[in-house]
């Protein structure tokens, strides 16, 4: 189960970490998509691509303190969730609600993991 865990918590840094700086920097093929879904761009700074990166550095951190890990990972879920969420409601089906949602399912993977992994934390 810990190298499941190693593995999952790994890639999602990965992902979540180009999610996050790509918001930051106003990443030009995510703009597309945000218009579409009725997201500011003013928004992608903070709230969005401030949350995703602090995200990623709470599942860094619990690699030494799984509790952190676990909290990180259940906010990237929360995160990924209303993601998800807005680009439904704004009926926009594109490739960037398709990633939202790899996300979503990669954090939730991740969670379980860090969670069957760390049994005695919670």
């Amino acid at each position: 189960m810990h190298t499941t865990y190693l593995a999952l918590t790994l890639v999602a840094i990965a992902f979540d970490g180009f999610s996050g700086i790509a918001a930051l920097v106003h990443f030009a093929p995510i703009l597309p998509g945000m218009a579409s879904a009725g997201v500011p761009v003013s928004w992608l700074r903070f709230p969005i691509g401030t949350l995703k990166t602090l995200g990623t550095v709470g599942l860094v951190v619990g690699l030494w303190i799984p509790a952190i890990g676990i909290a990180a990972a259940a906010g990237l879920v929360v995160f990924f969730v209303c993601a998800v969420y807005t680009h439904v409601l704004a009926h926009d089906l594109t490739g960037q609600m398709m990633f939202g949602g790899f996300l979503l399912a990669l954090n939730c993977a991740t969670l379980a993991a860090t969670i069957a992994a760390h049994p005695t934390v919670l």
